[in-house]
């Protein structure tokens, strides 16, 4: 795949090293099946070479996601310390903080985190930069997705509905194989992540919408764990302050895209779960969004 814009085609594609297009229907079946039969592999390292055969690092993520879940980060106060011995009333704040929202249909919206291989078996997520004749975020980079409708059954049906819809991805040929644990947006949607996996890149031909969509990207899922294209910015939400992840990317055509917000927290939560390992860029002062949303829905419960 390219970087593809509405009006301008700018980019070139790591997608584009596609995966084998000689994987036929019958071996697509026994990689489902593997998927959902197959043991943990928590623990083990996704190597970076070049002699898996195409898919097989697809396999290996997918058992990943399924079958184990990254411990959360430490509970902070608001002044950014670490709230010692608090591991079973933290997990319960992340509980009660999300089941706030859960029932509410309209409030509630999700995101598809699509994974490929790329040319050197890197795993690879699609990103969007959001039309500027958008009301809300324009020119932003996201990952595809949006709120909740009536008719979609549950959040992989939202996730996989807007992505058709914004950048003509056929749900057929995504795999979804985990949701992620819900995310608060800053006007407090709840934002569930839904991780798909798209083992055929190339029978994906994307179409933008450019309503809603001036440009498509991918970038290296990895890279959200690195601290040389990472940098915090201090943002304030009403009264408090907190940090934001900010990403600098620039594709190999020399296209430029910032990747921050919610999208660059949903990415190196991904990441994390996926790699095993935390970022390699320090712990802040300030907490980040999510954990500023977590100690106040605490603090509100007391």
């Amino acid at each position: 795949m390219t970087c593809i814009e509405t009006q301008t085609t700018c980019m070139e594609s790591k997608m584009g090293c596609q995966i084998k297009e000689t994987r036929d229907d019958k071996e697509t079946q026994i990689l489902a099946e593997r998927l959902q039969l197959s043991p943990s592999l928590k623990g083990e390292r996704i190597e970076k070479d070049t002699e898996r055969r195409d898919g097989e690092k697809i396999q290996i993520l997918a058992q990943r996601l399924q079958c184990s879940r990254p411990p959360p980060p430490p509970p902070r106060s608001l002044n950014g310390e670490i709230v010692e011995n608090d591991t079973d009333d933290h997990q319960h704040v992340i509980n009660s903080s999300t089941m706030h929202f859960v029932g509410r249909r309209e409030r509630r919206a999700a995101v598809l985190v699509c994974l490929s291989e790329g040319t050197s078996c890197e795993l690879r997520v699609i990103l969007t930069k959001r039309s500027m004749n958008l009301s809300s975020h324009p020119g932003e980079v996201a990952l595809p997705g949006g709120k909740r409708e009536e008719g979609d059954a549950d959040d992989s049906a939202t996730a996989l509905r807007e992505a058709m819809e914004e950048i003509g991805l056929d749900p057929s040929l995504v795999q979804v194989v985990a949701n992620l644990e819900p995310f608060i947006s800053q006007h407090q949607l709840v934002v569930v992540p839904v991780v798909g996996l798209l083992p055929r890149i190339g029978d994906f031909k994307p179409s933008l919408n450019a309503d809603e969509v001036e440009a498509m990207f991918d970038a290296p899922l990895e890279m959200f764990l690195e601290e040389d294209r990472h940098r915090c910015e201090e943002r304030e939400w009403g009264s408090w302050k907190y940090t934001s992840h900010v990403f600098d990317f620039k594709t190999e055509q020399g296209a430029s895209f910032l990747i921050g917000g919610l999208t660059a927290s949903i990415l190196i939560r991904t990441a994390s779960l996926i790699y095993q390992r935390s970022p390699d860029f320090s712990d802040q002062h300030l907490p980040d969004f999510q954990r500023l949303q977590k100690i106040l829905s605490a603090a509100a419960a007391t």
